[in-house]
């Protein structure tokens, strides 16, 4: 007998095939279609060679970047202090390849008709191979309105700043011919509230904009401590103060910045977040004194509306994954994507994930035309609506894409785990979600024009009475001001949902709109696949499932 034969277990059958080498940006109709809707469509070669690059090699480096976590080096063998935190080649080439196509300069060093929409997919589709990397590219495109409230500053660091050229050596700013910033913001004792920072910067000689200080104090979170610079708040005697601060001296001496430790995070793994301490760190302070926050707020916008691209760039790629899974899993005698139930469930993540990307790139799109008052007031408020809401709503939905891989979506060999355990950084970061909603009311309330910019994008409805009515309601929750804070996410819910209702409808497809408004306007369902009767979902899905 051979016994040999006993120990064959089985032949390996009905497994999807590997989702590999996929161009992402052919394989998404949606962010096709949105990209050209709001006038970024002569990027479409960059897009199309992007997405090559994300579904490729960078989502290989986007594995690798997070199973090699950065490693801080505090001193060297001889015993000096460094401050080096060494990261794994396939971080430098996510880095690199995402600076050499212009993901952190495309809109200032290119100024065009939709140039944030674009610069926005190029994102969209980077992030999906790998986010960790994404936060030094946001910083450092996040940086540039920031920079130019001091125009001799500007002058010295925004041509390296938007040059395409990535040098992650350890050197001053006078030998390199590209630049990252990073930002180092939050303390101790203060979190969100800035305002409570103890770190102080004393002048080395003037005072005021653009002239030198040395800062002591400590920074609980800095992210990215590898930049070659970071943008800083410190008080004067003027009051809190926005600073530029490099990592060396002009003398190419290092400056006192101390790495202290790096974050044990949650996810974001690729990339390093730090505490440090300045031990009379040389920085130039940056437009008013006394004015700190709102010189840094312009940053601080930018990387809020690249949260709202990350987590929409999250749920894309868990909507994927998971409709690749489906359409080749058989279950019960057919495929998992032809069961009504699943049906239901996928669709329903489809317009959860379409919708995140309509109102990202429609904010890309008010970006882009910020010269026009009503936009500009569009942008101000919906930058607070999207980033709550979108950013809420990620974890969720990527819970569900999982769930539809059952345990193939729960295993480390996936790219499920990373994506979710990366969801909840974009709600977090740069303001949480209270800290959001509050800025909604007080957008709302204190800021000229964006109430009306607000009801001009809502319009009437758009002929769709169901929408109507949700303006209707939200007209009379907002002249209600009593208790208005306690009702701020209840508030800042219905203001999302309206925009993306109405984008979705101004866009001529039926299918997805009536489908979104009848499920998020009307329909009661608490979980996802909770679709109301005489949704197309098979119109849907042939809509969302990529071409693969």
């Amino acid at each position: 007998m051979d016994l040999q034969s006993f120990a064959e277990t089985h032949a390996v059958t009905n497994q999807p095939p590997p989702l590999e080498g996929v161009n992402l940006w052919r394989a998404d109709l949606p962010l096709q279609q949105w990209t050209q809707r709001f006038g970024a469509q002569w990027a479409t070669p960059r897009l199309d060679a992007y997405g090559a690059l994300a579904g490729g090699p960078l989502m290989t480096a986007g594995f690798l970047a997070n199973e090699n976590k950065p490693v801080f080096h505090s001193h060297d063998r001889y015993g000096h202090r460094i401050d080096l935190v060494e990261f794994h080649p396939a971080y430098h080439q996510l880095m690199r390849t995402a600076v050499e196509h212009g993901l952190p300069s495309l809109p200032w060093a290119e100024p065009q008709p939709g140039a944030h929409v674009a610069r926005a997919a190029l994102v969209y589709l980077h992030m999906q191979a790998d986010a960790g990397s994404g936060c030094p590219l946001t910083m450092t495109f996040a940086s540039v309105p920031a920079l130019r409230c001091q125009p001799d500053i500007a002058g010295q660091w925004l041509p390296k700043v938007l040059s395409r050229t990535y040098d992650p050596r350890n050197v001053a700013v006078a030998h390199k011919a590209g630049v990252t910033l990073g930002m180092a913001m939050t303390e101790k004792q203060g979190g969100t509230d800035v305002r409570a920072n103890t770190t102080r910067a004393w002048p080395v000689g003037s005072t005021g904009p653009g002239q030198a200080y040395e800062l002591v104090g400590h920074k609980w979170f800095c992210s990215a401590p590898m930049c070659d610079a970071f943008l800083t708040l410190a008080q004067t005697e003027k009051g809190l103060s926005c600073f530029l601060l490099p990592r060396h001296r002009p003398d190419d001496n290092r400056n006192q910045f101390y790495i202290q430790r790096l974050k044990n995070k949650l996810g974001n793994c690729s990339n390093a977040s730090s505490e440090v301490e300045l031990r009379g760190a040389l920085a130039w302070m940056l437009g008013e004194e006394g004015r700190g926050v709102s010189t840094i707020i312009e940053m601080v916008a930018m990387t809020r509306f690249d949260c709202m691209i990350g987590s929409s760039a999250l749920m894309r790629q868990a909507l994927t994954q998971a409709s690749h899974h489906c359409a080749h899993r058989r279950v019960g005698g057919k495929m998992l994507v032809d069961h009504p139930l699943m049906q239901n469930v996928l669709a329903d993540l489809a317009l959860e994930s379409e919708a995140a990307l309509a109102l990202t790139l429609r904010m890309g799109q008010a970006l882009d035309q910020l010269d026009q008052p009503q936009q500009a007031g569009f942008a101000r408020l919906m930058t607070a609506v999207g980033k709550y809401w979108i950013c809420k709503r990620a974890p969720a939905m990527i819970n569900e894409a999982a769930e539809c891989m059952g345990g193939a979506g729960y295993v480390e060999d996936s790219i499920l785990p990373r994506l979710y355990r990366e969801a909840p950084v974009n709600s977090t970061w740069e303001g949480s979600g209270n800290v959001q909603c509050l800025d909604v009311l007080r957008a709302l309330s204190k800021e000229p024009g964006v109430l009306d910019a607000l009801f001009a994008a809502l319009g009437d409805g758009h002929g769709d009475a169901r929408l109507a009515r949700h303006i209707q309601g939200l007209k009379q929750a907002l002249v209600d001001t009593a208790d208005i804070q306690y009702r701020a996410r209840a508030l800042t819910e219905s203001i999302a949902l309206g925009v993306q209702a109405r984008v979705l409808l101004e866009a001529g497809d039926a299918t997805v709109s009536d489908a979104f408004i009848a499920s998020r306007l009307q329909g009661s369902g608490r979980a996802y696949g909770t679709l109301p009767r005489g949704v197309d979902v098979e119109a849907l899905l042939r809509r969302a499932l990529p071409a693969v």
